[in-house]
């Protein structure tokens, strides 16, 4: 039996589960430079290329399965994608706990990167237990949970990481196997029978997931400002635990801590700041405040050179949790809801091309910035430098996207006077035929 809308319980469910896997992912990120170290023998700067190849083969392989999964929840429900995610998560963890060589590391994060379909099926759940115009906040607790997740999952991370590199591994393992364990005998199916469709292997690529939105030009648009922002986002995870070594030498207990403070900032802008904002200025302001308090962040944080001040510009920086989650509600109210889970797989499919990319150029830059004779001079924090400029760009975007098809308008209709007709099963609906949906502009 499908759980109804409006269900705060299973709303508790699914940010719980989403917790609990983020709380494993944030475990291991303290300690994952100094078991590279000890496994390949190299320098930090070369640690971090590896490393960025290591976040290459899980964002590859999730880009390339995540629209598939997205469009098998939609056929088969939420509920046993999710689960399937988190056995693989802790087959992952447990790989790379007992790994021997280098190899074992790729191999662990190639499973992962497979069965990484965790957050896009979660989010669809949450679209599908939402009104409409509630979805932007509760898309706000699901980063929220992101950044519960990062408050704890470093801490105990980089505490466990001064005594084995190893030992963080193991527990994230045990974690993600009792969030699969909670899963499967609490959480309900959130997709009833009649809203599912067939499974579509032309719309189950990555490609494939983007272009079946091609009839929605403000998707498309979104997307592309969502992409070069998340393209910013990914320097974060790529390149944070190196640089604050190189800068700082900072131990992987002093790495846990920081990212244990933007987690709690990041948390609370979007669990309590969000909505607030949302409702005083709408999707598209508040997607622009988020934006600028990122390239404000990344700029500074590319030149700090004393820790206090980094820890000025964490706080600036975890106001960019704001952007995200607005962008994913004007995503969701532009579809109907049995293509919902086939959205979240394309916004998916979107970050993991970011997260291709972003860790590959930000850790060649942080090692040739650091280490070549070539380079013009020693700037560690040059990725940084670079993902604000992104930052800009994707500032541009979503401006243009917002003058173009005056999303401004979106904030105060009603969820039936957004929504397009409903799809029958096996296709998405027709787009709707406003102006705004034309790039005409209303009157």
């Amino acid at each position: 039996m499908p759980v109804s809308k409006n269900s705060n319980l299973a709303l508790s469910f699914i940010l719980i589960t989403i917790l609990l896997d983020m709380v494993g992912l944030g475990i291991i990120l303290p300690v994952l430079p100094q078991l590279i170290l000890e496994l390949t023998g190299e320098s930090i700067a070369r640690s971090a290329v590896v490393g960025g190849y290591l976040v290459f083969v899980y964002a590859f392989l999730q880009f390339i399965f995540s629209p598939v999964l997205g469009n098998l929840s939609d056929r088969y429900g939420r509920r046993p994608i999710l689960l399937l995610s988190l056995l693989g998560l802790t087959a992952d963890y447990l790989l790379m706990g007992f790994a021997p060589t280098i190899g074992w590391l790729f191999l662990g994060r190639a499973l992962a990167g497979i069965s990484g379909a965790a957050v896009a099926t979660a989010t669809a759940y949450i679209a599908d237990i939402t009104p409409p115009e509630k979805r932007s906040q509760r898309f706000g607790l699901i980063g929220a949970a992101f950044g519960l997740g990062f408050i704890i999952g470093p801490v105990i991370g980089g505490e466990l990481g001064e005594f084995s590199p190893r030992a963080p591994f193991y527990l994230a393992a045990a974690l993600a196997f009792a969030n699969f364990l909670f899963g499967a005998f609490i959480l309900p199916e959130s997709l009833g029978i009649r809203k599912r469709r067939r499974f579509n292997i032309k719309r189950a690529n990555p490609m494939g997931a983007v272009l079946a939105f091609k009839p929605y030009p403000t998707i498309l648009w979104l997307l592309g400002a969502l992409f070069l922002f998340s393209l910013a986002s990914q320097t974060y995870p790529a390149i944070w635990n190196f640089f604050t070594i190189e800068r700082f030498d900072w131990t992987p207990s002093q790495i846990g801590r920081s990212l244990a403070v933007f987690g709690l900032l990041f948390a609370l802008v979007q669990a309590v700041l969000i909505g607030r904002v949302i409702r005083r200025f709408g999707e598209s302001t508040t997607v622009l405040f988020g934006m600028l308090a990122a390239a404000v962040a990344f700029f500074g944080t590319s030149f700090i050179d004393t820790p206090f001040g980094l820890y000025g510009f964490l706080v600036i920086g975890a106001f960019s949790g704001l952007a995200a989650p607005a962008i994913n509600g004007l995503l969701s109210r532009q579809i109907p809801d049995n293509a919902q889970g086939e959205l979240q797989g394309a916004v998916t499919a979107t970050n993991s091309l970011t997260a291709i990319i972003a860790p590959l150029a930000a850790t060649q830059l942080f090692s040739f910035f650091t280490t070549s004779p070539k380079a013009p001079g020693y700037f560690p924090g040059v990725s940084f430098f670079g993902a604000g400029i992104l930052v800009i760009f994707s500032f541009f975007v979503f401006f243009y996207t917002v003058k173009r098809f005056n999303l401004r308008s979106l904030h105060d209709e009603t969820a039936a006077a957004k929504a397009p007709e409903m799809a029958k099963p096996g296709e998405i609906a027709a787009p709707p035929t406003k102006p705004s949906d034309r790039g005409e502009g209303q009157k």
